[in-house]
């Protein structure tokens, strides 16, 4: 806590120039004497610091000194004001300490970085979140981040499947993934990972525990991820689809599945495209598959055309009563002019205009 006091110290006296020790204490939330001490203690260190006494007097940098904490190229302050941090940050609670950083920080840089950093800001912006996909509501996440800050247990009802258990965990870091957040918690010895919006109930123990010697997060993250995609259960599938639905089935299975499937080449007597595809959580194939709809048949395996007949038939059982219009969508069924919902013009996507 101390270190990081001290630099905030240095980058104020830097940006701003000459400061009282009351200023200080206030912009730190510290004591005059825990100023004085850190002065002191800043210069036995090797920093060229001072204090002026009188009425325009102060505590100063010799001129001309530039700490190295500020001695970043141009890309490294680019990428700084270019990172996706203040959204989650404000998810966390922090979002005010985010932009006050940031402000500190652009004001400690040289000008010729401050200007390209400022520039970068009021030209790019960083949107993560796909289209339509609110991120998950995370109730517990206030609690989670503090007692990971605070190296505090948490117990927690966390929802399993079809059951609810509860579980008392020692949270050692939160991480954000493609907009989810995830806890990577240590429970009963060993450390595994829970997804926050399964978190239904969170009550604070009040209990402190020891981090694990060494524990690195984002190794752990890294390592973690990559044997959950090693280990993933996967199955490969057969199937044919109207060429011109293709965009149905990226929405269904996932772009990158529908990328790297095989085509199959063999005669179609509709024209239709056949291919082989690798799918992971194949016990998740049927129904998603049921979303594209007439315009796309599983051939092979059979135990997924039956799951498919099976979530198909549901489907038809609970509106079976309803009487049957046409598809206007469909190979060959007219279309009146002007009914239905028109395909976007080119330059368009998703209601954004392109250029």
């Amino acid at each position: 806590m101390r270190a990081s006091r001290l630099v905030s110290l240095l980058l104020l006296l830097q940006a701003r120039g000459g400061m009282t020790a009351a200023q200080l204490a206030r912009e730190l939330e510290v004591s005059i004497r825990t100023v004085h001490r850190d002065v002191e203690a800043l210069a036995q260190s090797g920093v060229p610091i001072y204090a002026d006494r009188g009425p325009h007097g102060g505590i100063r940098l010799v001129e001309g000194y530039r700490t190295r904490l500020t001695g970043m190229t141009a890309e490294e302050a680019e990428a700084l004001f270019l990172s996706g941090i203040p959204g989650p940050a404000a998810e966390l609670g922090l979002g005010t300490v985010v932009t006050a950083a940031r402000l500190k920080v652009l004001a400690a840089l040289p000008a010729e970085l401050r200007g390209r950093a400022t520039r970068l800001v009021e030209r790019f912006h960083l949107d993560t979140a796909g289209w339509f996909q609110p991120g998950e509501a995370v109730p517990a996440l206030a609690d989670l981040a503090d007692c990971v800050w605070e190296a505090e247990r948490l117990e927690v009802d966390y929802e399993r499947g079809d059951r609810v258990v509860t579980r008392v965990l020692e949270p050692l870091g939160l991480v954000l993934k493609g907009g989810v957040w995830y806890a990577v918690a240590r429970v009963d010895g060993q450390i595994r990972t829970y997804r926050g919006s399964r978190i239904v109930r969170a009550r604070r123990v009040g209990e402190r525990f020891e981090r694990p010697d060494g524990f690195d997060l984002a190794s752990f993250w890294t390592e973690a991820s990559a044997a959950y995609e090693r280990d993933a259960p996967r199955a490969t599938i057969t199937l044919r689809i109207r060429p011109d639905r293709m965009d149905r089935l990226m929405e269904a299975i996932g772009p990158y599945a529908v990328q790297a499937a095989e085509i199959v080449d063999e005669p179609d007597p509709e024209g239709w495209t056949r291919l082989r595809v690798r799918l992971e959580w194949p016990e998740s194939a049927a129904a998603a598959l049921v979303r594209v709809g007439g315009d796309c048949e599983v051939l092979a395996p059979v135990e997924l055309r039956q799951g498919i007949v099976r979530h198909a038939t549901r489907v038809l059982e609970r509106y079976g009563a309803l009487p049957v219009a046409a598809d206007p969508d469909a190979a060959g069924t007219p279309r009146p002019p002007g009914s239905g919902a028109r395909r976007a013009p080119r330059g368009v996507t998703a209601g954004v205009p392109s250029g």
